[in-house]
């Protein structure tokens, strides 16, 4: 069983930033793609950023390209997500993913993911 553990959401200003990460637990994490998501009030959970499984290629949603970064450490099993020039827009709860692939292709499915964890919350105030 994989567990995924966010860390480091919070409250930032607008045109702040801030740097998430989740935590994997189990010997696997070097072998899977690895995903953000983020979900906002009444809104569905959409995909934020995905690396593959050694960091060679990522996606980003057009919302936060240019300001977002995703890698990963996978001597730690550790995931990270830097998030700058942060808008109100950005404020969600952030969901670190594994995905059932390996690596990340203008063909992916962001939706395929094995194991979720259960968030850290966002804060950007205006």
């Amino acid at each position: 069983q994989v567990q995924l553990v966010e860390s480091g959401g919070g409250l930032a200003q607008a045109g702040g930033s801030l740097r998430l990460s989740c935590a994997a637990s189990g010997r696997t994490f070097s072998a899977y793609a690895m995903g953000w998501f983020r979900q906002a009030p009444g809104k569905e959970r959409e995909i934020v950023a995905a690396i593959s499984k050694i960091g060679g290629n990522t996606y980003y949603a057009d919302s936060v390209k240019g300001r977002f970064t995703i890698s990963r450490d996978n001597a730690k099993n550790t995931l990270y997500l830097q998030m700058n020039s942060l808008k109100p827009e950005d404020a969600a709860v952030y969901y670190c993913a594994r995905y059932s692939f390996a690596y990340v292709t203008p063909s992916s499915d962001y939706a395929r993911v094995d194991y979720w964890g259960k968030g850290t919350l966002v804060t950007v105030s205006s």
